[in-house]
């Protein structure tokens, strides 16, 4: 599934805020097809990272490879064209309250890719089916569940091709019992060969869907490697210890 050559390259990228320093020299690279899943604690550096990758926020040093082209972080066009082939999914959704689930999708596919309303329509009701909200179109994200709105980012998303997504805490913002619903459309992705990083604090992501854990401490990532490595029985490992507490708070919650 994973071609040899990385599709991106995340080199030494560096990111303050003032006086604070997020992330330190943090580097990874990722191949088409893999599925790497962001742990740690929180203030680690994970979010700033992903908007650093997606060049919503701009690193102060380091390098950005998507398909072997370096990312110039001052070119509008490059920027322009990364956001286009990095797609990124919020815990708060980021919909637009005014327009409906169909017009969110919509809106990036006529304004950003400049097709034309018909068949932008066509290809939103794909994406909505694919998260099994083909019945939803002509509602507003006020008349829809935390679930849904983030299914309908889901797809927003993924209506733009995008070569990668990059997910953010996708779940957290979600009652429990919504909770399941997303999970089955990211592991639906997953099947279909998507390409992605994601920072969650979902057990069953974790374990169930990484091709490798970076464990994100202090601004730098301290541990990586495959579950089958870190989350054995009896592991040692920073990653093992965090994901037994985050079962532990899951069953006091549950």
């Amino acid at each position: 599934m994973n071609d040899n050559s990385p599709i991106l390259r995340v080199n030494n990228i560096c990111k303050s805020f003032a006086e604070n320093n997020i992330l330190n020299s943090v580097s990874f690279q990722l191949n088409k097809g893999e599925i790497k899943v962001l742990i740690g604690p929180s203030g680690g550096g994970k979010s700033t990272l992903l908007q650093c990758i997606n060049c919503l926020v701009v690193p102060d040093s380091g390098d950005i490879m998507l398909e072997n082209k370096q990312i110039d972080f001052s070119s509008k066009q490059d920027l322009y064209s990364l956001r286009q082939q990095v797609g990124m999914i919020f815990q708060d959704f980021n919909l637009f309250d005014h327009l409906t689930s169909l017009d969110n999708i919509t809106i990036a596919l006529r304004k950003v890719k400049k097709i034309d309303k018909n068949e932008a329509e066509k290809r939103a009701r794909i994406e909505l089916e694919q998260v099994g909200l083909g019945d939803k179109e002509e509602l507003y994200p006020a008349q829809l569940s935390g679930g849904q709105k983030q299914r309908v980012a889901i797809a927003r998303a993924l209506a733009m091709d995008p070569k990668i997504l990059m997910l953010d805490e996708p779940t957290s913002a979600l009652d429990p019992e919504l909770i399941g619903e997303v999970i089955a459309v990211i592991k639906s992705l997953a099947q279909q060969g998507m390409t992605m990083v994601m920072a969650t604090h979902q057990i069953s992501l974790i374990s169930g869907l990484a091709d490798e854990i970076l464990f994100m401490e202090n601004g730098k990532i301290v541990e990586q490697g495959p579950p089958s490595s870190l989350l054995t029985a009896g592991s040692s490992s920073k990653t093992q210890g965090f994901c037994d507490r985050l079962n532990e708070l899951s069953e006091v919650e549950g």
